[in-house]
């Protein structure tokens, strides 16, 4: 996913501008700081207690040039117009969070009212055309069976959440004004690998894994299979 946001920004922005980025749901950081190690000035947005000390932990590791560009504002994704003005960043990422929110369409809004005309929305989130595959593949077929028709899922921390259609992404994104502008699947391959599996050691290998999952991201009908889904919109 980081190669294609990469992608994203290099095709929206020019070399070298730097860039006003909101991280909801920032989680540890590793966007935010990936990020303002490449110039830009990050704020994340984070309502996990925990989550904010890794992040401020990680952030404090980091030169004082970094630790400079980054903000973290502790509270909900959903009230980004208490902190910040509408259209005051290029870049709005949310990923990973909107498999927790049951109703995403005022969190969707609000992220779009950020945006600065032109900007980039980027999002992750659970495929809900893809939910029969994990099931399927691991011999669960009640599962599976099931799953054909849900947007409903457990993860693998027990967690009940929800899954999207690009379709109704689509249309939803639309409908804020920051149309669908491009779309990648993420862990095409490698989502039913099991939590304990070891990543490749051997630096070919793992390239070679990021290889074919990068193309397999952005090439039918793989993409559609994903377990995620990294949707780009622009604000019109």
């Amino acid at each position: 996913m980081t190669r294609q946001l990469d992608e994203q920004i290099a095709g929206r922005f020019p070399v070298g501008q730097r860039l006003r980025v909101l991280d909801v749901g920032m989680g540890q950081g590793t966007q935010a700081l990936r990020l303002a190690r490449a110039g830009h000035k990050v704020t994340g947005v984070e309502q996990d207690a925990a989550m904010v000390a890794a992040a401020r932990a990680a952030l404090a590791a980091e030169p004082e040039g970094i630790q400079g560009r980054v903000r973290i504002v502790e509270g909900d994704g959903r009230e980004t117009g208490v902190h910040f003005l509408p259209g005051s960043f290029d870049v709005v990422l949310c990923h990973g969070v909107l498999m927790y929110v049951e109703e995403p369409d005022a969190l969707l809004a609000g992220l779009a009212r950020m945006l600065a005309h032109g900007g980039l929305l980027s999002l992750l989130v659970r495929n809900a055309d893809a939910l029969a595959m994990r099931p399927g593949l691991a011999g669960d077929w009640a599962g599976a069976t099931a799953a054909f028709d849900s947007t409903v899922y457990r993860n693998r921390l027990g967690i009940e959440a929800r899954a999207d259609r690009l379709d109704a992404v689509s249309a939803s994104l639309a409908g804020i004004a920051a149309p669908l502008h491009a779309w990648y699947g993420v862990r095409v391959f490698t989502d039913g690998a099991a939590d304990d599996v070891v990543p490749p050691s051997e630096d070919a290998e793992l390239a070679a894994l990021l290889a074919a999952e990068e193309r397999a991201g952005r090439t039918d009908p793989y993409r559609r299979v994903a377990a995620l889904l990294h949707v780009c919109g622009v604000r019109d």
